[in-house]
């Protein structure tokens, strides 16, 4: 992990407390890349006897930036990547140009739909990206750790994106603390 994601994974986290909301962000960023990657699909390259899409092109800077910023998540977002582009691949093969249009639309609603909901309705505060927008692509990084986390693995992670509340012992009144003698359970 970078000392760079440790410090905007940090500040993201602030934005995103409520599980609700991180709920949301899972559906959210799924649709919002699909959408983005499926009109781009509709161009297909023939490259080396083969056929690469203008969508499998455009992700590769972002999926080696979330790479670099840590390998292990990184690996796994190219992963689900590589089945959303394959999916955006078959809806391509199977729907007009003007439907794959239309279905992005659907799903760019749907995503910003989710996100908003998870940020007004859930965290009653604006999306992280507002005040930073470089956390438009903080985003999935934050929802693989959290899978990360929930399977047991990256416990370096768990103590940012889950910090433990520090424990609050029995409260201390003015008499109490002039000396007179607490007590015992």
């Amino acid at each position: 992990m970078t000392a760079y994601f440790k410090c905007q994974l940090v500040d993201y986290v602030e934005y995103h407390r409520d599980p609700r909301n991180c709920a949301m962000h899972v559906f959210g960023i799924l649709f919002l890349f699909l959408a983005a990657v499926l009109p781009l699909s509709l161009w297909r390259i023939d490259t080396l006897g083969g056929g690469i899409t203008a969508a499998s092109i455009m992700v590769l800077p972002v999926l080696i930036y979330w790479c670099l910023l840590d390998a292990p998540i990184g690996a796994a977002i190219v992963g689900v990547a590589l089945v959303l582009l394959s999916n955006a691949g078959i809806i391509v093969n199977y729907v007009t140009a003007a439907g794959v249009w239309a279905i992005s639309a659907v799903l760019i609603l749907l995503g910003v739909g989710f996100q908003v909901v998870g940020h007004r309705v859930f965290e009653r505060r604006q999306p992280a990206l507002v005040d930073n927008p470089t956390h438009l692509l903080l985003g999935p990084m934050f929802v693989m750790a959290k899978l990360f986390i929930a399977l047991g693995y990256r416990h370096d992670l768990a103590t940012i994106i889950n910090p433990v509340p520090p424990i609050r012992g029995p409260s201390v009144s003015s008499e109490d603390r002039q000396g007179k003698q607490l007590p015992r359970s």
